[in-house]
């Protein structure tokens, strides 16, 4: 298992995640968005796995002009301006390979190899 875990330091959905998986002994990689953020070809393969980029935009995100901003751009525009502001994503987003989950998902992590 190759398990990454997108979040912020201060979110305690992420901390949780956290624990899950160190509590488990399976090894993970942490990248904190306000610091490192993903590539475009990591949200590409998750927004994918997770049905779109609508699973994981957080509707309660502090930043509610980039979140306008997101909702009202052209469609072709909003997966740069997303990549510019990760801080509009839901944490954690918790990627295996191919697969993602978006938030707090432990009944679908059980079931990953």
């Amino acid at each position: 298992m190759n398990v990454q875990i997108f979040g912020k330091s201060k979110c305690f959905d992420t901390k949780k995640a956290e624990r899950y998986f160190k509590e488990r002994g399976i090894k993970y990689q942490l990248i904190d968005l306000k610091e490192k953020g993903m590539s475009k070809g990591e949200y590409n393969s998750i927004k994918q796995s997770v049905g779109g980029m609508d699973a994981l935009i957080d509707e309660k995100c502090k930043d509610k002009n980039i979140l306008a901003l997101i909702r009202y751009i052209a469609q072709e525009d909003k997966d740069e301006k997303i990549l510019e502001n990760q801080i509009v994503l839901k944490t954690p987003i918790v990627r295996n390979g191919k697969e993602a989950t978006v938030g707090y998902q432990p009944q679908i992590w059980k079931n990953w190899n």
